[in-house]
């Protein structure tokens, strides 16, 4: 293969790894898999990674932080913290999403058996609370929104969006999106008495 710099070739395996990922899931991935993608060696990417658990690590973060930024740009463009929280709600009904959610399913049940993994999705789920907990407050603190500890209300709603969401990815046919979107918003409606609908914002 052309040379390359050490972070352009990095990035290529990361590019690779998440190719592989997107097939055969985090479990099934493995050193093999990602050098024949590349069209090289096994020693090639054992020169460029520490492990192979944080290979995986660093590509299932490349996917999840780049969704989280998607959210905070759309939720940017909300005026008030309950147009915010409108925009947060409905980013986990997108319809590109399901990919992404498939790498967080992949994520979970592989993270009791690695540690690098637990470690990174566990801060990008703390990140996606702490986002939500967030605007919550604000909309408490603008007297829009009634919630006597937003924090754990947000841990509830991240999860039932994050239950519905999975549900949708491993068993399509029983929930769809347009689910997620209108069960999420009555359920935040409800734990931040919220006048019915006023969080539902339709997509295209």
């Amino acid at each position: 293969m052309a040379r390359m710099s050490p972070a352009a070739r990095r990035a290529t395996i990361l590019d690779a790894t998440l190719a592989v990922m997107a097939r055969k899931g985090i479990a099934g991935t493995t050193v093999r898999d990602v050098a024949a993608e590349m069209g090289t060696s096994s020693g090639l990417i054992h020169h460029y990674v520490a492990s192979m658990d944080e290979l995986l690590a660093e590509a299932f973060e490349q996917v999840a932080a780049a969704d989280l930024r998607v959210t905070v740009g759309e939720m940017s463009t909300g005026v008030t913290p309950a147009e915010r929280l409108a925009m947060f709600l409905a980013s986990y009904s997108r319809a590109d999403n399901d990919a992404a959610f498939q790498l967080w399913l992949d994520a979970w049940a592989e993270a009791a058996r690695r540690p690098v993994l637990r470690e990174v999705s566990m801060r990008l789920n703390i990140a996606w609370q702490e986002l939500l907990a967030s605007t919550i407050r604000d909309g408490v603190a603008a007297g829009s929104m009634e919630c006597s500890d937003p924090d754990a209300t947000a841990w509830r709603i991240v999860s039932l969006l994050d239950g519905l969401s999975l549900q949708v990815v491993a068993h399509g046919d029983s929930i769809d999106r347009r689910v997620v979107h209108e069960w999420g918003a009555a359920y935040a409606e409800t734990e931040l008495a919220l006048a019915p609908g006023s969080l539902l914002v339709r997509r295209p």
